[in-house]
């Protein structure tokens, strides 16, 4: 399946503060070591996870990809809402079927490098 379009949000949309630290976090963590992406998850217990891009030769893995697998690595079993932040255009497939893996309608927020919304997948 081919990258996510990401929906552009309503002019009005304001994300809740939980989500704010999410997309927070996710610039955080792109920012640290300077990632292609950023990404943070909060698990059904509240608890966050946040986490960059990994471009190794042995190992790639989306931010999404590696903040999905360390929630599931400290026991979460389900994923209440991610945020991604990135300069695409479109949201990683690879990184949206780790977060589908647990949760079919966690909100993904998908940010640019400012922490600007740029639309949020459902689906």
């Amino acid at each position: 399946m081919p990258d996510q379009t990401i929906p552009a949000p309503p002019a009005d949309t304001e994300l809740s503060a939980e989500d704010a630290k999410l997309v927070t976090l996710a610039r955080g963590a792109r920012a640290r070591v300077g990632a292609a992406e950023g990404a943070s998850v909060r698990d059904q217990d509240g608890r966050t996870y946040a986490a960059a891009t990994v471009s190794l030769p042995s190992l790639k893995l989306t931010a999404l990809q590696l903040a999905v697998a360390s929630a599931v690595a400290a026991g979460a079993s389900k994923i209440e809402a991610a945020a991604v932040t990135t300069e695409a255009d479109t949201l990683d497939e690879s990184g949206r079927a780790a977060v589908r893996d647990l949760t079919a309608d966690a909100p993904i927020h998908v940010a640019g490098p400012t922490g600007t919304l740029l639309g949020t997948v459902i689906r």
